[in-house]
């Protein structure tokens, strides 16, 4: 069994992120999706999301793509990637990791996993930001 891994804050559930899970799901045959945790989210985005963590959490479990969905540690957003042991890691096409970063990070920690980023879809309509004006 192949594992993908995606991420996010997934605050409102809109149709860029079903692209960004459907293409991630290509690359294996279980995707587990971390959802951010609160801190985490405005450390990142400036502002606190729209619903809990606990909230984004219970949505994105109700996907059917989606096989499993966690969220994410306290801080150091690399400790969950130890946890889940993916084959393959997607990124979004608007996340901040840098892929390169992210690469290195994996090499320290013994981590053999893909790297992919994920183009988006219909970004110009499609971006949380956007959607909750």
């Amino acid at each position: 069994m192949k594992k993908v891994m995606c991420a996010g804050t997934f605050d409102i559930i809109h149709p860029g992120h079903l692209y960004y899970l459907s293409e991630a799901k290509k690359y294996g045959n279980n995707l587990v999706v971390v959802v951010a945790r609160d801190d985490n989210s405005k450390a990142f985005k400036g502002k606190k999301p729209i619903h809990n963590e606990r909230e984004r959490l219970e949505a994105v479990r109700t996907l059917k793509i989606v096989d499993d969905a966690v969220l994410g540690h306290h801080g150091n957003i690399f400790d969950v990637i130890e946890e889940i042991k993916p084959d393959v890691i997607c990124l979004g096409h608007d996340q901040n990791v840098q892929k390169q970063q992210l690469e290195d990070e994996l090499k320290k920690r013994g981590i053999k996993a893909e790297v992919i980023r994920i183009s988006g879809y219909m970004p110009h309509v499609y971006k949380s930001s956007k959607l909750k004006k």
